[in-house]
């Protein structure tokens, strides 16, 4: 008895927990739907007339299109070359490097401690002096330094995780370092792998410092989405949740096509 009112008490804790953590996330969805005068009404408004209205004005705004695009563009290519560049570096530090391992892993990760201000206010005088100020090579630079850094220290637990008698077992039957790395140690390491990937997509995403500090006409989708505020003499609510919820759309699709990717690479006959 007392286990029962147990499982029934951390089972209501935690739909109470899944329901406060979804709340927002659900209010800024219907906000999306909603004319403004029922976001600002006294009494939120469960039962509505919904509209597209809100999505229209943003998906007809060519600076949210731009921004969408550059933002598809520096992010998809900072965490293609992110995953390339680090995903090698944290196997070979998993595998190969014992003695200076932590002092490399902690290097990697002490890149996320300075604020992003820090490194913007460099950066402007730089860029000016080569001409990347306010292009998309130069954003995609910057963000570098996030996609290669968290890369290599959310992998490399996953490739310590691997059985290294699999890796010896490989190298007997006269495969080569490369051949041991791409068809035995990344598939098993790959779900690991996988959510290093999308945090740090997400990370870089959501980015608003560099990107509002680094580039003017080629902005971001989330440097467009905060300038929405600035629109008319009343803050637009239904237009700043649609521009929410389409901010939030490639984050999921990403993540979506990354899980088939890695599905069908997981399956036996692809190994």
């Amino acid at each position: 008895m007392v286990s029962l009112i147990r499982r029934w008490l951390s089972g209501l804790l935690l739909a109470a927990m899944v329901f406060v953590a979804l709340t927002p996330i659900l209010w800024t969805v219907l906000g999306s739907f909603k004319r403004l005068r029922d976001i600002v009404t006294p009494v939120p408004k469960l039962f509505f007339s919904p509209t597209l209205e809100n999505f229209a004005i943003i998906l007809q705004n060519p600076s949210i299109r731009e921004g969408l695009g550059h933002s598809v563009i520096v992010v998809g290519a900072s965490v293609l070359l992110g995953a390339v560049l680090g995903v090698p570096a944290a196997y070979s530090l998993a595998r190969h490097v014992q003695r200076l391992k932590g002092d490399f892993q902690f290097f990697v990760l002490s890149l996320r401690f300075m604020p992003p201000v820090a490194i913007a206010i460099p950066f402007i005088v730089i860029y000016l002096d080569l001409g990347l100020y306010d292009t998309l090579a130069g954003l995609i630079l910057v963000y570098l330094m996030t996609t290669i850094s968290t890369v290599i220290w959310l992998s490399v637990p996953a490739f310590e995780r691997v059985p290294k008698e699999i890796e010896e077992a490989a190298a007997m039957e006269g495969c080569g370092p490369g051949e041991i790395f791409v068809k035995f140690a990344l598939p098993i390491a790959a779900p690991s792998l996988f959510g290093a990937l999308v945090f740090t997509f997400v990370l870089v995403w959501n980015e608003l410092l560099l990107a509002l500090t680094l580039a003017a006409d080629n902005a971001t989708l989330p440097v467009v989405a905060a300038s929405i505020t600035s629109l008319g003499k009343e803050v637009p609510w239904g237009v700043i949740n649609a521009s929410t919820v389409i901010l939030v759309l490639p984050p999921l699709v990403f993540i979506g096509l990354l899980m088939s990717f890695i599905n069908r690479m997981m399956k036996p006959g692809r190994r």
